[in-house]
């Protein structure tokens, strides 16, 4: 396995990673924010949670792209 496709395996599995702390982090707010919180605050956090996902989701489409759309050496 070459050097480059090494770094490529590793910011891609960073990049899920993050992807999946932000997609928890933004359940668990969305969670408190519909189950605990109430008026202003609420609707604050459910706010920020929905970024927070379509962050997550944003993340994780870019690293599944890089490796669907990369270069072989091959070809």
């Amino acid at each position: 396995m070459a050097d480059g496709e090494r770094e490529r395996d590793a910011r891609r599995r960073r990049r899920l990673l993050w992807a999946g702390i932000l997609a928890v982090a933004g359940l668990a707010l969305l969670a408190v924010g519909l189950t605990v919180a109430n008026g202003a605050v609420a609707w604050l956090e459910a706010a920020v949670a929905i970024v927070l996902l379509v962050a997550s989701f944003a993340v994780q489409r870019l690293a599944r792209k890089e490796t669907l759309y990369r270069r072989d050496g091959s070809t």
